[in-house]
């Protein structure tokens, strides 16, 4: 860290004495002499030396298990060595990677990309539902069924009044029905194309949560840098309040004081001691929230040195997201499952040809088995519905004006795709802009406190004077610590919304999980040869196509605004 706060001074000059520290944190610690600006003559004294804090999280509780309750049973831990239902990745022998302490921002997001529970879940819930294509396909092949009974059956017939004559006796039988559909005016055809539509909707929906995982992931890496360096300042700040105490304390005791100036003082050092344990506490809320997303506690974090942006245009950032955003695509395969549910309810308003082959054999008497049976029967089955009272109908209607929704939710997501663009790209302009702006400003309030300092002792400033100027370099040191986090943070969800941010595409090397690869393996499973291709085929005449993605019809969807302000390139305290 210590080359990292060389650098700092370096690019702040005269402001180093009042830097954030997420300025230093997040730069990388090899130096970039062209890109720093000119030095400037050295902070002054007046800026007390504070040890910046660490990010490590100092105490990590990694004893034994609790003990439960008297009624219920403490947790039991059992470590995920891989294997095909782990996720780690599927079907693959992957070892869990060892939990330390993270120190940079490629090692939280590889180890959150293998083991955050909440992405393995997403992955588990796609391949459970890959398995819905070939359970709808299996539809189109012939269905086989048996079954066999052995019968115990009494008679009793009452001959003449009060004299019964009676018989029993056992016997058995066993039935086989064979079943082949033929045609079944798109019923299947439209089971197989919603079945394939939900498996795409959720693999989409798998991205959308890998995304939304991934920037829980930089936000968390952000927050702790940010808060550390929040705490520094904290302390910095109650270190010159302090001093200024110290002094005001010496003029009081010889009357160059009054005991309000002295108060004033007091005043804000209690102040500055209530942040600073505020401070500390939001540090310790971030590291918390960092085990959480990441798996893992943060040790000394190193500068973020990952997601670039790389597009060079606003219309750009828009055309690429609108191709490639996990949730148009989402929204898209939405739609297509109500088209198919449409499909499916028009086709229960026509026939259906079934063939049915029936083979049974049974006794000729319920009582005994003394004399067989045998029966053969092959039909062709032509069913067509007649009068329901209008229930096809509704389901119709029903199951079009659900599709309409999906259509118009399609045209929304277009809307919030740009809007959420667009307001990543003008976050990330503004502050990468402004950044310059609060470096000036925090030079000019130090500049501007180091004189007021001299002023009060020559008696032209008065001690409040001095104490708001104090209060202005803490709050421009504040809002420059924020700004440089949300310079990363923009950039983060510029790539979410882009469909950008995900684990092998942030971090070099990164063994991707294949959700396109289960899927292939399973969805034919149960096919027929010939005949399941030929069948769907042929069911397919009366549904039309149920696989391309539909038109925006939304007139706003059409329109887009530019950017405000050019996106300047990454600042050299940000630059990775």
């Amino acid at each position: 860290m210590t080359r990292v706060w060389v650098k700092a001074a370096l690019l702040l000059g005269s402001a180093a004495g009042a830097l954030t520290p997420l300025a230093a944190q997040l730069t990388r610690p090899t130096a970039r002499a062209t890109q720093q600006p000119a030095a400037a003559p050295a902070a002054t004294a007046t800026t007390p030396a504070v040890a910046p804090r660490s990010t490590v999280a100092t105490t990590v509780i990694a004893g034994p298990p609790v003990t439960g309750l008297p009624d219920r049973p403490a947790p039991r831990y059992a470590p995920d060595f891989g294997g095909k239902l782990s996720g780690l990745p599927y079907d693959k022998k992957a070892p869990v990677p060892a939990i330390a302490p993270i120190r940079t921002l490629a090692e939280a997001i590889t180890l959150a990309y293998r083991t955050n529970p909440e992405l393995l879940q997403a992955r588990a819930q796609a391949r459970s539902t890959d398995f819905g294509v070939p359970a709808a396909r299996s539809q189109f092949g012939p269905q086989l069924g048996v079954s066999g009974a052995y019968t115990f059956t009494r008679t009793r017939q009452e001959v003449i009044p009060g004299t019964f004559l009676g018989v029993q006796g056992w016997n058995s039988s066993a039935q086989a029905v064979l079943s082949q559909p033929v045609w079944t005016f798109g019923r299947n055809a439209s089971a197989a194309a919603g079945a394939v539509a939900t498996a795409q909707f959720q693999r989409d929906a798998l991205r959308v949560t890998e995304a939304q995982v991934m920037n829980d992931v930089v936000t968390a890496y952000v927050a702790v840098l940010r808060d550390a360096a929040s705490v520094t300042i904290a302390r910095e700040n109650l270190a010159l309040l302090n001093r200024q105490l110290d002094e005001n304390q010496t003029r009081f005791e010889v009357r160059d004081l009054t005991l309000t100036d002295l108060d004033q003082t007091r005043t804000r050092v209690q102040l500055g001691q209530a942040d600073l344990l505020q401070a500390e506490g939001q540090l310790g809320i971030s590291q918390k929230v960092f085990l959480q997303r990441v798996g893992a506690p943060p040790g000394d974090l190193q500068p973020p040195d990952l997601l670039n942006i790389t597009f060079n245009s606003l219309d750009g950032a828009y055309a690429f997201a609108e191709a490639n955003s996990g949730l148009v695509r989402a929204a898209q395969s939405r739609e297509k499952i109500s088209r198919a549910a449409v499909a499916a309810a028009r086709a229960e308003m026509g026939p259906r040809v079934d063939l049915r082959g029936t083979a049974s054999y049974g006794s000729v008497s319920p009582y005994n088995d003394q004399l067989r049976t045998t029966n053969l029967v092959g039909q062709v089955v032509v069913t067509q519905p007649i009068i329901d009272s209008g229930l096809r109908r509704s389901r119709v209607g029903q199951a079009e004006e659900a599709n309409q929704a999906d259509w118009r939710l399609l045209d929304q997501t277009y809307r919030d795709t740009r809007q959420t663009v667009g307001a990543a790209w003008e976050q990330l302009a503004a502050t990468r802009t402004s950044l310059a702006n609060y470096r000036a400003a925090i030079d000019a309030a130090q500049r501007a406190y180091d004189g007021a300092l001299i002023q009060q002792k020559a008696g032209d400033r008065s001690t409040l004077d001095v104490l708001n100027l104090a209060r202005d370099l803490l709050t421009v040191r504040n809002s420059y610590n924020l700004t440089i986090a949300s310079e990363y943070l923009a950039r983060a969800g510029l790539l979410a919304a882009a469909g950008l941010l995900e684990g092998p595409q942030i971090v070099p090397g990164l063994t991707g999980y294949d959700d396109q690869d289960h899927y292939d393996r399973v969805r034919r499973r149960g096919d027929i040869p010939l005949l399941t291709p030929v069948l769907n085929a042929l069911d397919n005449v009366t549904t039309g196509n149920l696989t391309r993605d539909r038109p925006v019809r939304d007139a706003g969807a059409e329109q887009a605004i530019g950017a405000t302000m050019p996106l300047p390139a990454p600042d050299p305290v940000t630059k990775p």
